[in-house]
């Protein structure tokens, strides 16, 4: 048999640097599949919900600042995949969805799970790709690499024909990679950030999405705070990107900042979002800096002109590279502080320093998480990869467990549940010997925590906690918020199984705590190093709503 369609599109993935591709099977795409058998570097992780795979695609997105890859079948198969594009498209991770479609001479007569892509994915990527003949495969591949790896990073889906596939490309070319456009600050920008740095009495950093990458980057950052004399604060979900440790560091701007830190943020004179496009998280509900005018003066550093201006007024829009910005205040020369910027970072760190400090009092209604993630941050790997799922318990792993450049943090800044255990599998996956812990509430584990067979098969080790207080917690305090005095009927009384018993159905290891004595010995025992996926049933408190708040 001569060279397919399905093995062009092989080797196109291949000349972009694909080694991994996440997906459930499907047989609309069985013609790449089978041409995948030829090629041992591209290797098939096949999952066992299309959420779990798409979901591992945006983690390894985010591992490598390229591209991750999701492979699914038409219809129910896309749907299922849709919280991993939602999640991708939000975050501003690169990622491409394959799509297994229909024949073409099926396409219109409402073939079985037949589906108008182009209307369906319009909201959730960046670009819908077509493909209907033989010679438009490679190109697609290659535009899909293209549009999801720049500016904006972001999904983009394309669409193969079930029998496109079986087509004959003997005669075809590979369409080479396009060399991505990095765009670079001018020297009038420079001077223009540099003045507004060196008159700013309280200026202060966000660090965001766009300025994560290799370590040399987040090195940078570092020079950059302490050269120019700037308090540094990572943004919602990419706690890693600056030292928690260091004395420039400011508090991290996540979800609901605390008030007593934010007060003092708010007497800001200058905001510099570094890489981080400023969405109602960061931006405490478009209040800081506030929208659509700004009432401190704003520096927006994004590699997209299309997103500079579109909700905040910027005094300095830069439509670069975050890091190509740093580097160049970096290597001119001309930093300057004014008088008072070091009590400025003191202060601002203080008050980090207190909110986090390693302190907690026990709950009465079972294991107060904060416990739980003191012990685990005393025990973590300095560079272990962490990641949560969504929910009021990552309130806990933001307060009580410090990262740095050296770990890395993933999660779904857009806030879908179900992320932490595939995005721990895919982590151990990419990363093979490196600790990878997933911190999941009861409701996300039991979404897709059966990708634990998938690390089974493949044989890694994620560590799994799971911090089960037999609730929707988040919903719950929002509905008492809305509706005090009422019962939450949607979210409490929550039926779980023993979570520790369900790993060992897995062929994992399953471990229990039940009180604070057991933290210590169940975490030891966990995070040592063994060949199969340790999980851990926290029985966590339902009172200890947040590391904040205590309903009781």
């Amino acid at each position: 048999m001569g060279r397919s369609v399905g093995r062009l599109v092989a080797e196109s993935l291949i000349a972009h640097g694909a080694d991994l591709i996440y997906c459930v099977p499907g047989e609309s795409f069985l013609g790449l599949t089978d041409a995948m058998t030829d090629f041992p570097e591209l290797r098939l992780v096949v999952c066992r919900h299309e959420g779990g795979a798409s979901y591992m695609a945006v983690a390894d997105g985010r591992l490598r600042r390229r591209a991750g890859l999701c492979l699914v079948s038409r219809g129910p198969g896309v749907a299922n995949a849709m919280i991993g594009l939602h999640t991708a498209f939000h975050d501003a991770v690169p990622m491409i969805l394959l799509v297994g479609q229909i024949e073409r001479r099926d396409r219109g007569r409402g073939a079985l799970q037949e589906q108008n892509y182009t209307k369906l994915l319009g909201d959730v990527s960046k670009a819908v790709i077509e493909v209907d003949l033989a010679s438009q495969a490679s190109e697609a591949i290659a535009r899909a690499y293209h549009l999801a790896e720049s500016g904006t990073p972001g999904p983009v889906a394309v669409i193969l024909p079930e029998d496109l596939l079986d087509d004959p490309a003997d005669d075809l070319p590979v369409a080479k990679p396009r060399p991505l456009a990095v765009p670079q600050p001018s020297e009038a920008q420079l001077s223009e950030f540099a003045a507004l740095l060196a008159t700013a009495h309280r200026p202060l950093v966000l660090a965001g999405s766009a300025m994560d990458g290799a370590p040399e980057r987040l090195d940078a950052l570092r020079r950059f705070a302490e050269e120019w004399m700037l308090p540094v604060a990572p943004t919602h979900r990419w706690p890693h990107l600056f030292d928690a440790r260091h004395p420039h560091y400011a508090g991290y701007v996540g979800n609901r900042v605390q008030a007593k830190l934010m007060e003092v943020m708010r007497t800001a004179d200058l905001v510099v979002a570094l890489g981080e496009r400023l969405g109602d998280v960061v931006s405490q509900s478009f209040t800081f800096p506030a929208a659509p005018d700004p009432e401190v003066r704003l520096a927006h550093v994004w590699p997209d002109p299309s997103e500079l201006n579109r909700v905040f007024r910027a005094d300095l829009p830069i439509a670069a590279d975050p890091y190509a910005v740093v580097q160049g205040l970096l290597e001119s020369g001309a930093a300057f502080a004014m008088p008072g910027r070091a009590a400025w970072i003191a202060s601002l760190n203080a008050i980090h320093r207190e909110l986090t400090a390693p302190r907690h009092e026990p709950a009465p209604d079972g294991v107060n998480f904060a416990a739980v993630c003191i012990a685990l941050a005393e025990r973590m790997a300095r560079d272990a990869v962490l990641t949560t799922d969504a929910g009021n318990f990552t309130s806990f792993v933001h307060r009580h467990i410090p990262f740095g450049p050296s770990n890395v943090f993933l999660g779904s800044a857009v806030g879908g549940m179900g992320a932490a255990v595939p995005m721990a599998v895919a982590a151990t996956l990419r990363h093979p010997g490196r600790q990878a812990i997933a911190v999941v509430g009861d409701g996300g584990a039991l979404m897709t925590g059966n990708e634990i067979a998938t690390a089974m098969r493949h044989g890694t080790a994620p560590v799994i906690v799971v911090a089960d207080n037999r609730t929707y917690g988040s919903i719950g305090m929002h509905h008492s918020n809305r509706y005090p005095g009422r019962p939450v009927a949607a979210a409490a009384d929550l039926v779980n199984p023993d979570f520790a018993a369900w790993a060992r159905a897995f062929g994992a290891e399953g471990h229990t705590i039940r009180d604070e004595a057991d933290i210590a010995p169940v975490l030891d025992a966990a995070l040592a190093p063994k060949g199969v996926p340790s999980v851990v049933h926290v029985h966590a408190s339902a009172l200890q709503v947040t590391a904040w708040r205590r309903t009781a």
